[in-house]
């Protein structure tokens, strides 16, 4: 979603025996490049909810988020003004079924994650940041989020 020129983005980490879930797009503007499950918040989309449906979209996994590293306001590759929500998550149910655009995943070792060439990444200086707290498990709750929808016709 874009409000003022804002794009708001969730971004998944899949967490599964000590290993984390990256995914490589080949979009025309992310080619070639590694990430965690991610994409735009839609327009009335609860925050949680985006997380949630970004994961089974792109990797076809259910998933229980499990934590949050952060929110990371930045300026995309493509020039957006993002802001970022980040979660962890563990899977419960569904089988990988990567999404159109989607060309490869692999699961890397928790302690190899800062080895990871920024270059390779999309947005790779976010997703350094992202991984630093990853590595040294800072991870909070998600009650942090006040993820409160209001139904326009009710309160008008």
């Amino acid at each position: 979603m874009s409000q003022n020129g804002i794009v708001l983005i969730v971004s998944v980490a899949i967490i599964k025996d000590d290993k984390v879930l990256f995914i490589k797009e080949n979009k025309p503007y992310a080619q070639r490049k590694w990430n965690f499950p991610a994409g735009r918040i839609e327009l009335g989309e609860a925050i949680l909810e985006a997380a949630y449906r970004e994961v089974k979209e792109e990797t076809g996994y259910e998933v229980a988020l499990t934590g949050t590293t952060g929110i990371y306001n930045f300026i995309s590759s493509l020039n957006n003004h993002c802001v970022l929500f980040h979660f962890t998550a563990e899977i419960t149910g569904g089988s990988l079924l990567l999404e159109e655009g989607i060309i490869d995943s692999n699961w890397i070792k928790i302690t190899d994650l800062p080895h990871l060439d920024e270059t390779e990444l999309r947005d790779g200086k976010v997703l350094k940041q992202i991984i630093q707290n990853i590595t040294d498990d800072n991870i909070h709750p998600l009650t942090i989020f006040n993820d409160v929808m209001f139904n326009t016709e009710v309160n008008r």
